[in-house]
């Protein structure tokens, strides 16, 4: 990886070029929900990033012979020329182009994929903004040869977070902390950074089967959720909840306590949905078959003493976490009590990953 990352960091050509990326998703396991301005959060969260839910996004860069109104001039999803996007797109690029002041001297092409549904509560502007992030991060790192890797990672996902907040966890991996807390060293508000301790041998091959319950887009925004924080009755409390979950989670992940795993995960997926529910206006993105998939988990894991959990992102989707040595019994279950609850009998078999990465075409 580091010969890679070298190429391209020393190799751009100044005029025109072109870099590919490939930035995963994540799932939160300790959930950040309400955040200040800009993109700061309320509370840390912690999440696992995945390794084939992913965004592949190819960013063709040229030096301006004028000066155009917009950065992007054209962007398209799935190969399709979608114009729609570009407000957002160089929405992003104004509010990043302070701390990358080059870029204002250059204009973007961008086509972007994704290997999962769009919008549909698996994180896409995760996994889109920290592709963007990584791709400006290195494109300034390329042109200015002075940043080391770290660096480069570092500034991608503080770039990430002024896009998608949860972006800023989709630059490395397995594990990633976003939020200062006072008991993490060298955590930040402003980017997000990789657990320093040991990951426990049964969460370094941790699976995660993601069932699509529904691939229609979310009829509510996460920034409208996150907005409605801001008033909640509930919010200082789930805040101080956050911060004490954070460090707990650590400490499970750190000594492979696989109950205290379990109570943690789910009890966080179903607080976020819990405040959603409470908020004014209250909304409900879980679907009938949501509930119907974490009964038949509750009873399978009674049955069997399985270590399956499950979380959920700002969705109806449901992750199915658990250890490898589980993978055939567990698709079994899947294959024969889960499978018809899914959108077309869709589900992603993923499991965790390291992180994104990128390379000069």
């Amino acid at each position: 990886m580091q010969d890679q990352y070298s190429a391209v960091l020393h190799e751009l050509d100044p005029e025109v070029g072109k870099l590919y990326v490939e930035a995963p998703s994540n799932i939160a396991l300790v959930k950040y929900w309400g955040k200040e301005e800009v993109q700061i959060p309320k509370n840390p969260s912690i999440s696992f990033t995945l390794e084939k839910s992913k965004t592949k996004t190819s960013i063709t860069y040229r030096k301006k012979d004028q000066n155009p109104t917009s950065a992007v001039t054209r962007f398209l999803f799935a190969g399709e020329d979608k114009p729609s996007f570009l407000p957002k797109i160089n929405t992003f690029f104004k509010r990043i182009q302070p701390f990358v002041p080059l870029i204002s001297g250059y204009e973007f092409e961008i086509e972007s994929e994704n290997t999962f549904p769009h919008s549909s509560g698996i994180a896409s502007s995760a996994s889109s903004m920290c592709a963007l992030g990584l791709a400006v991060a290195h494109f300034e790192a390329g042109l200015d040869k002075t940043f080391s890797e770290n660096e480069v990672r570092k500034k991608a996902s503080f770039l990430a977070r002024l896009g998608s907040g949860s972006a800023s966890r989709s630059v490395s991996g397995p594990v990633m902390i976003w939020g200062e807390h006072p008991s993490i060293p060298e955590s930040s508000n402003e980017y997000a950074i990789p657990l320093k301790s040991t990951l426990h041998p049964i969460f370094n091959e941790f699976r995660d089967t993601i069932l699509l319950i529904d691939t229609d887009e979310k009829k509510v925004s996460s920034t409208v959720g996150h907005d409605l924080m801001n008033h909640h009755p509930y919010a200082e409390e789930r805040f101080r909840q956050g911060y004490g979950r954070t460090f707990e989670m650590v400490k499970v992940l750190e000594s492979g306590d696989l109950e205290n795993f379990i109570r943690l995960t789910e009890s966080e997926a179903l607080t976020l949905h819990a405040m959603m529910m409470a908020s004014s206006p209250y909304f409900l993105l879980m679907k009938p078959n949501t509930l119907k998939a974490i009964e038949k988990i509750w009873a399978y894991r009674k049955e069997t003493k399985s270590g399956i959990s499950f979380t959920l992102d700002a969705g109806a989707n449901v992750h199915l976490l658990y250890p490898k040595n589980e993978e055939v019994a567990i698709n079994a279950f899947i294959t024969s009590e889960l499978k018809s609850l899914c959108a077309n009998g869709s589900y992603i078999k993923d499991t965790l990953g390291n992180g994104s990465r990128i390379e000069k075409k």
